[in-house]
């Protein structure tokens, strides 16, 4: 049976469901692949959203016209907006999902997506013709057609589970690994390499003493990732919080030479980030207790995630360790941490379009470029569901090379993007707001200011996001020009400023710059001037979140725009286009280093090349001098 499309995902993980709405969405008759409808979006590893620059990620998907944060608000069991004692450059919020709600809920969203097919099958061999993807066969002999074809398929490529000594193939635990789909595409000159990842064990609460572990509840104010949709409709439920402990350590100890990670087992380089269990023990030997949380799986469920004890230890000594836990002495578990090795392909083979350099037409997105995360995943598979529509000409039309591509200034997504197909990656890639050089700018109140309205003239982004910016915009910048012209006297303000542990007055000044003192906020200052308090009680709706997107950019102005400048100043660079100009091999005028690492890449523009580990500032000034610059 031959099936035809304009687009084909294969894998239906974060990157895999967010690639397909996006490519649907943007018109293009899509088809997403995936083993198991009943497993859609799953939550392989923590059943959460978001986190230190996780959470921005997930709020530009959703200023993106994405549904992980419209999926993510409809789930979530506990709320918190992390980073709040810092500045808002670093505020990111995270949520604890039901792992069951939130697959249904993305069911029901892809089940609503016009455009959109879903077929319960494996991909098993690429097809390429004279270099250009033409589909896909799978193992129950259909044939599926298209002009672009987007490969997620996560931790499923030759994937090997471990737990002790015990190794078995799979993509997850009880779910087949894909066996030949990763030499399919590597037969085409695409490099592909091996990384490790791993989970923790799943314990029974109703074994648990939560009286000897503290509570951590969540927030209940406005915050949500959607920029639309409604407050958390779901019961919330607490985190509870304990460590571990010397006795403990012993035994984890004991067991390190039946460690997969110890003993030769595994070869393939682990998160750096989310280490295990095992890793911490030798890594910090002089440590006596790790932070353990343990985290709810649901609402109706007796199921609890252990986060912090990754493991891939033998089940016995995973358990008897635990049991070590004064709250966990009656310990009894669904099943133990396992650690899985899968195939991944170097991303630096791939355009910014998320477009291999190498086969036309076969884009790639999530844990097979070298990440780890469900958001960094949703991420790319966005941009790659947007660029592979794009490039199959969308509603039918004729393929084009029209791409769509976030700056480093722009997006979250943008900064991992460029790290991975300008850097590289020789660990799993967590994305960090200390990658980004511009978070004033990226902030996770502001991604509807930055992408709403690009995704709006792609066609991604429907009318009542866009409306809803327009709407926000409006009043934003109402409450901007307020603070901007209402006078202040000193005589009227200068006692509630005393009060409020804030510099009285010499001279009038604008209310603008009392937001600006770092001592004072908007609700401090409604007490101080009811006039303020008055025009934000007047907005129809969302009055929180809008009153605060207006304090921050009145408040951060001048670092706002530094970093603007700055930006620009990059953004020069971006303009200079080297792809093809210069045969690097034979450029003596830049170092050894600089020569290899540009030949390998190949990048676009100068900004990129500026930004390859090995590539020096010196390198670039003589690339400006040969180009006559």
């Amino acid at each position: 049976m031959i099936l035809k499309y304009d687009v084909i995902v294969i894998g239906g993980g974060h990157a895999g469901c967010e690639a397909a709405c996006a490519s649907a969405n943007m018109g293009a008759q899509t088809c997403l692949v995936t083993m198991d409808m009943n497993k859609i979006a799953q939550m392989s590893c923590n059943p959460a959203v978001g986190g230190i620059a996780k959470g921005q990620i997930v709020r530009e998907i959703d200023a993106l016209g994405g549904q992980m944060g419209l999926v993510t608000d409809a789930t979530a069991i506990q709320f918190r907006m992390l980073n709040r004692s810092k500045g808002p450059a670093v505020w990111s919020p995270r949520a604890q999902c039901d792992r069951g709600k939130f697959i249904w809920k993305w069911r029901a969203m892809l089940d609503a997506t016009p455009n959109l097919d879903i077929w319960q099958d494996q991909a098993e061999e690429l097809l390429v013709e004279e270099g250009q993807v033409a589909g896909v066969k799978t193992i129950w002999g259909c044939e599926l057609r298209a002009k672009c074809v987007i490969i997620t398929a996560g931790t499923f490529l030759n994937g090997l589970m471990h737990i002790g000594r015990k190794m078995v193939a799979g993509g997850r635990i009880a779910e087949p690994a894909v066996a030949h789909l990763t030499e399919s595409i590597t037969r085409h000159g695409i490099r592909s390499a091996r990384m490790k990842t791993g989970t923790p064990v799943r314990i029974d609460k109703r074994s648990v003493h939560f009286e000897e572990m503290e509570r951590q509840d969540g927030e209940n104010g406005y915050y949500k990732f959607s920029y639309l949709g409604e407050q958390r409709p779901l019961q919330q439920l607490p985190c509870w919080v304990c460590y571990s402990n010397e006795q403990v350590h012993e035994i984890l100890r004991s067991g390190l030479p039946d460690s997969p990670l110890y003993n030769g087992q595994i070869q393939s380089i682990g998160p750096r980030y989310c280490p295990s269990i095992e890793t911490k023990l030798v890594t910090f030997p002089d440590r006596p207790q790790h932070l353990l949380f343990l985290e709810p799986e649901g609402e109706d469920t007796n199921e609890m995630y252990l986060n912090g004890f990754s493991s891939s230890l033998p089940m016995e000594v995973q358990i008897e360790a635990l049991k070590k836990i004064p709250a966990l002495r009656d310990l009894k578990v669904y099943r133990p941490g396992y650690a899985i090795e899968y195939d991944f392909f170097d991303p630096t083979q791939l355009k910014h379009s998320l477009e291999s350099k190498i086969v036309s037409g076969l884009f790639m997105a999530g844990q097979v470029n070298g990440t780890t995360g469900y958001e960094e995943a949703g991420g790319q598979g966005t941009l790659a569901g947007i660029n592979a529509a794009l490039k199959a000409g969308a509603a039918g039309g004729e393929t084009t090379e029209k791409t769509f591509v976030l700056h480093r200034d722009e997006a979250y997504i943008g900064v991992l993007i460029d790290d991975l197909v300008t850097k590289g990656v020789d660990e799993p890639y967590r994305m960090f707001t200390s990658r980004a050089e511009y978070r004033i700018l990226l902030r996770q109140d502001d991604a509807d200011a930055r992408l709403t309205e690009k995704a709006y003239e792609l066609g991604i982004a429907k009318r009542n996001r866009y409306d809803w910016w327009i709407e926000k915009k409006k009043h934003i910048e109402e409450i901007e020009e307020f603070c901007k012209t209402f006078a202040i006297k000193p005589k009227v303000v200068n006692g509630a400023l005393e009060a409020a542990a804030s510099t009285p007055l010499v001279y009038g000044c604008k209310l603008e710059d009392l937001v600006a003192r770092p001592e004072l906020n908007f609700e401090k200052l409604y007490h101080i001037v009811p006039e303020l308090h008055e025009i934000i009680a007047r907005l129809p709706n969302r009055q929180e979140e809008i009153a605060e997107a207006a304090e921050i950019h009145i408040k951060y102005k001048g670092y706002i725009e530094r970093e603007q400048m700055v930006a620009e100043k990059m953004h020069r660079l971006e303009n200079i286009k080297i792809k093809g100009k210069f045969d690097y091999p034979n450029l003596s005028a830049i170092s050894t280093e600089a020569r290899q690492k540009l030949e390998k890449i190949q990048p676009e523009t100068l900004a990129q090349a500026s930004r390859i580990p090995g590539v020096s500032p010196s390198d670039i000034n003589a690339m400006l001098v040969l180009m006559g610059r």
